[in-house]
């Protein structure tokens, strides 16, 4: 499924992000300086177990709270973004997560808890958010692991081109929990080892990471626009990708085909899982084998500032070899660049790019 480039343009008005290194800015001024987010840490929190990569929001712990303690970073966040009816009609708001509240859950089913059931689902969560930040009715809600961000800004573009919305937010969100941790750490690629997106090593290992991010989007030019979307869905395996890597291939084919006529560099999704990151490396190699390929999934990191910055951040936490020659280790000037590929992939062979200018 794509977004044709005939459609109307689509800006980015706003955006900013909470990561285990601040917010935007701070976030790309740490990856600059090759900073690392990520700690070994109990996969299960307060109740110990391996210790484990992962990057928690300045002050939070994985001890369950009611409400959660994850909420004030949300009201953080939400103070950023510029003011408008949102949840009216015209101005949609698309809430994207892989987790929402499921901490919550896992602390209800431990404790039999209630005061924890007003943030155990991913209605009820949002319906707590929707309330908090003072939004209409007119909030839609995504979840399909790591491409979530990408079907709720694909949805913003498409309501924005087709002239039913005036602007619409996406809001993304996702706080670490030992359950979601402990779910990684038994299939063992969350495990003691630090993540090094793309590197052809012995033993793959991810990490984990809080962050949460919006982005205002608009009809019309603007300094930022989404020119491009693409989501693909292999349907080969509940966890792994087609061995070939058609997948990738096939979701990253329309977007650089927009992209024709364009200088752009990738941020790839480089989870550290090595089958994922060979066949990710390797389909950007041989599609667009000029653009410099990176991953922050190493630290944590965001694009627009990047972008704005005039430096990109490398690929942090490998130091090669790695699975391709267009991999990108240290940070290098983009100005020269009008165009980024963003890309994620996620279980099951489920894939999402999108092509964010700047012109």
């Amino acid at each position: 499924m794509s977004l044709s480039p005939e459609n109307p343009p689509v800006a980015i008005d706003a955006a900013d992000c909470r990561t285990g290194l601040g917010d935007a800015a701070a976030t790309w001024r740490g990856l600059l300086a090759d900073r690392c987010a990520l700690t070994l840490l109990p996969v299960l929190g307060p109740d110990g177990g391996d210790a484990v990569p992962l990057a928690l929001l300045a002050g939070r712990t994985m001890a369950e709270t009611a409400p959660p303690n994850w909420l004030a970073h949300l009201d953080s966040l939400a103070a950023a973004i510029p003011s408008e009816p949102w949840g009216m009609p015209g101005f949609p708001v698309y809430v994207t997560s892989s987790n929402f509240g499921v901490g919550s859950l896992y602390a209800f089913h431990r404790s039999q808890d209630v005061s924890h059931l007003p943030h155990a689902t991913p209605a009820a969560a949002v319906e707590v958010l929707r309330r908090r930040f003072g939004w209409g009715e007119n909030v839609t809600i995504f979840s399909h692991a790591c491409v979530s961000a990408h079907l709720g800004l694909i949805a913003a573009a498409r309501a924005l081109a087709h002239g039913t919305a005036e602007r619409a937010l996406v809001f993304s969100f996702d706080f670490i929990s030992p359950f979601v941790a402990g779910g990684f750490h038994a299939l063992k690629i969350l495990n003691g080892g630090m993540p090094a997106p793309y590197a052809d090593r012995p033993v793959g290992s991810i990490g984990l990471g809080d962050g949460a991010a919006f982005a205002v989007l608009r009809r019309g030019r603007g300094e930022f626009g989404l020119a491009a979307h693409s989501l693909h869905n292999e349907m080969q395996h509940f966890t792994a990708n087609d061995p070939a890597g058609a997948g990738f291939a096939a979701c990253l084919t329309p977007v650089l085909a927009a992209a024709a006529g364009r200088r752009v560099w990738i941020k790839g999704h480089g989870t550290g899982t090595l089958d994922s990151g060979r066949l990710e490396a390797e389909a950007f190699g041989r599609l667009q084998p000029k653009s410099p390929l990176v991953s922050w999934k190493g630290s944590l990191g965001h694009t627009l500032e990047a972008v704005r910055g005039g430096q990109t951040p490398g690929t942090t936490g490998s130091s090669g070899p790695c699975f391709g020659a267009t991999v990108a280790i240290p940070a290098f000037a983009n100005g020269a660049y009008d165009g980024v590929v963003l890309a994620s992939n996620a279980f099951g062979g489920a894939h999402a790019a999108c092509l964010l200018t700047h012109d």
